[in-house]
């Protein structure tokens, strides 16, 4: 039996309608690893339908991510913009400079993979996390993990085996220069978070609204019991023992969700200079590689 067929089969047995789904950061060009990602969930949607299930497949895209650092194809202007969601971004020109605003970072990197998933026959449902949060689809999931910080915090030190900060929250504001970093927060009245950024200005973010974000381990628990989604492949890095996927499943039962099946996969390296990866630029597009193997 095929991996996918026996995937559908478990899934088969869990009931109800499947939601199969993968995630992705834009951090730079999109690479065949990239591809693989999609296409491992797409094979899993594919054989669902084929076992007759009622099945949908989610392409959650992180564009609420922020902009970790100045990348080796951006310019130096970029410095302004690290710890901004891509979403706000702006793309960056033919010389790497940022662009008009009229198309953000994150659309900016997408379009190409879009168009060459399409080419192959595979036409997810795009989902743009940043807008999940503009629709206030996190709010009850932001405002439970906040009610059980401690439990959560405890969760994450125990089964990560990495210390988190007493101080620490779960959920990041959005600044009032735009960015998640530098921000500390002072208090919580639903739906408003109290903050003091480095200057000694202060403000609140509105859970219902996309003026911040849960921390990566919360907000993937959290997608799982938005988008009611039953199965999610992960690369190792996310699924190994401690790693987020382990996190995730007792934060989603936390966030009243049903965590999906674990799937892991290994990631696709190039030979003597390691894994892909878009932010280094160390990548082989969708595109070139459909172009290699037809």
């Amino acid at each position: 039996m095929h991996w996918a067929d026996y995937t559908a089969q478990r899934l088969s047995e869990r009931g109800g309608p499947q939601v199969a789904a993968s995630g992705i950061t834009p951090s730079g060009e999109f690479h065949v690893g990239h591809l693989r990602e999609i296409l491992t969930a797409e094979m899993i949607h594919r054989a669902c339908l084929d076992a007759g299930l009622d099945s949908r497949y989610l392409f959650i895209v992180d564009s609420m991510d922020p902009l970790r650092r100045v990348y080796d194809f951006l310019s130096p202007d970029y410095e302004r913009y690290i710890g901004h969601p891509l979403a706000y971004v702006p793309a960056p020109g033919p010389d790497g400079k940022p662009g008009d605003g009229s198309t953000s970072y994150a659309e900016h990197f997408l379009g190409p993979f879009l168009d060459a998933l399409e080419t192959i026959g595979v036409k997810p449902e795009v989902v743009m996390n940043h807008e999940t949060y503009e629709s206030g689809a996190f709010a009850h999931s932001i405002d439970l993990a906040i009610g059980s910080k401690d439990e959560v915090r405890g969760l994450i030190g125990s089964i990560s085996g990495r210390e988190v900060p007493k101080g620490w929250f779960p959920y990041n504001p959005i600044g009032p220069d735009g960015s998640l970093d530098g921000v500390s927060v002072t208090g919580y009245e639903r739906p408003h978070v109290h903050w003091v950024d480095s200057h000694g200005v202060e403000g609140s973010s509105d859970i219902r609204k996309g003026e911040g974000k849960l921390p990566w381990r919360i907000d993937w628990a959290a997608r799982w019991g938005i988008h009611g989604i039953t199965c999610e492949p992960a690369g190792k890095d996310h699924g190994a023992a401690g790693g987020s996927f382990d996190t995730g499943i007792p934060i989603s039962l936390m966030l009243e969700g049903d965590p999906p099946e674990k799937m892991v996969y290994e990631w696709i390296q190039l030979k003597g200079m390691g894994p892909m990866s878009s932010s280094s630029g160390l990548t082989i597009g969708p595109m070139e590689a459909l172009d290699l193997v037809p």
